[in-house]
């Protein structure tokens, strides 16, 4: 009877990776937006937005980077294309770019 419940407990533990994984594989495709982001547009350095648009990650630099629409609290410079949730996790705006 215990191995039984060995098995059903391995049995859920690779469903929930194998699950996450899955999710996060599809996690580029936004359904009813049209986009979905190739894998070379798939790196850290870069996220799609509620718009279905892809933006740059928030990144460190000496001077503004072209782009930029924001400075965060903490000294990044940030390439939001909507004001809520810009310079999240980065102490929040700094100002705003024009």
């Amino acid at each position: 009877m215990q191995s039984i419940f060995k098995i059903v407990g391995a049995a859920v533990i690779v469903g929930a990776v194998v699950g996450s994984v899955w999710a996060a594989s599809d996690a580029y495709q936004r359904p009813g937006v049209g986009y979905t982001a190739s894998s070379s547009e798939r790196s850290s350095d870069y996220y799609v937005n509620v718009s279905g648009n892809l933006v740059h990650r928030p990144m460190f630099s000496a001077t503004q980077p072209p782009g930029a629409t924001a400075q965060c609290a903490d000294g990044s410079w940030s390439f939001s294309q909507h004001r809520r949730g810009t310079c999240n996790y980065h102490g929040g705006v700094r100002h705003w770019l024009n």
